[in-house]
């Protein structure tokens, strides 16, 4: 194994002095006490195959890929180690070197021969032309082929608002193959497929109810290509507009997508949104906003240990049922995973995403 990337990470990870902030606040210490899983033994382990003082067997790879990417340990590091930057690093020598999870290399074939992760060969019909337009909506894979209903929901809040938009003839943006290691040269095309979709359509403003997909287009694709439209997720969008909505006697809480929260800090405007709602009340978590605990789907989490995912995910669930009748997020893949976390404690509360209580509420 070459180890190139990991190699030239080698200075960062030397600043770290292991004190154990990250076992603090890392979702997947939290689950298996194990320090191999949290943020310092990473970094020991991808030092060592740096150095090439270990081997990357079965064990180091399996401690490699238990990570969630959440970034909390990087906000809870005295030394501001760019953990996540070496744990990718990691990812990409060992999946160069050809050490693969076989839940990612599926992942990585389903996109190859079907432009998703899912594998999916036939889509929802969401009864939307694509046209000329200056809004666009980029859906993303989880909404497009999984969670319907939330695109479905975003698309009912911009006829009522008699939004000129469009859909995208969009593809994979390639969040999960960067979180899990693959060949850059794949991701590139998959971006610059997306770039030129969009292109074609003359979009000024493209919207985004996926975390994962807009953090992509947000930071990674502009250091490989330039565009000229905006993007920015839809709540961003409907907080700059007059919602007319109708009353909810309910506690509401609300999730913190890592992507758009600690990686984008997005977290005004999703909770300027729920205060708009009459007569609700929005309560928040004891970790929220920088400190928000992460749902346990991100990373290839959730496809390479389910189980602990769903672990992770029902703590989060168990937190937000204390407080609130609701919990809202702003991420289809969150709401996949938290509700997935629920069915291992059967919380009395609703999971919703944003788009659907807004949807719900709204009066044309």
């Amino acid at each position: 194994m070459k180890a190139e990337r990991t190699r030239k990470l080698e200075k960062e990870m030397l600043t770290c002095t292991f004190c154990g902030f990250c076992k603090s606040v890392c979702p997947y210490f939290e689950d298996n006490q194990w320090d191999p899983s949290v943020a310092r033994g990473k970094v020991i382990l991808a030092y060592g195959l740096a150095r090439e003082d270990i081997e990357p067997d079965d064990s180091v790879v399996k401690r490699i890929y238990q990570c969630t990417t959440c970034k909390d340990c990087e906000r809870r590091c005295p030394s501001d180690i760019k953990v996540i930057e070496i744990v990718k690093a990691a990812r990409r020598d060992l999946v160069e070197a050809g050490h693969m999870l076989p839940a990612h290399s599926k992942i990585a074939d389903n996109i190859a021969r079907t432009g998703n992760p899912y594998g999916d060969t036939k889509e929802a019909d969401f009864g939307v032309p694509i046209k000329q337009a200056e809004i666009g909506y980029f859906i993303g894979c989880t909404s497009r082929y999984r969670t319907t209903e939330i695109a479905k929901h975003t698309i009912s809040i911009f006829k009522k608002l008699d939004v000129d938009f469009t859909l995208v003839e969009e593809g994979c943006c390639g969040s999960t193959l960067h979180r899990i290691g693959q060949s850059k040269e794949v991701i590139l095309n998959l971006m610059k497929a997306n770039l030129d979709a969009v292109k074609r359509l003359g979009i000024k403003r493209l919207l985004f109810t996926c975390a994962g997909c807009l953090h992509m287009f947000k930071e990674e694709y502009p250091k490989h290509f330039d565009y000229d439209f905006e993007a920015e997720h839809v709540v961003q969008y409907l907080a700059r507009q007059k919602l007319k909505l109708k009353p909810l006697r309910k506690r509401i809480t609300y999730h913190d997508p890592c992507h758009i929260g600690r990686h984008m800090k997005i977290y005004n405007e999703p909770r300027e949104l729920l205060r708009m709602i009459p007569e609700a009340e929005f309560v928040e978590m004891k970790e929220s906003k920088e400190s928000s605990r992460c749902c346990g789907g991100g990373g290839g989490v959730r496809a390479s240990e389910p189980d602990a995912s769903q672990r992770i995910a029902s703590r989060r669930v168990t937190s937000a049922s204390e407080v609130a009748d609701i919990l809202v997020t702003s991420c289809p893949f969150c709401v996949s995973t938290l509700v997935f976390g629920n069915d291992l404690v059967e919380m009395d509360i609703e999971i919703k995403d944003i788009t659907e209580l807004i949807d719900d509420l709204l009066i044309a």
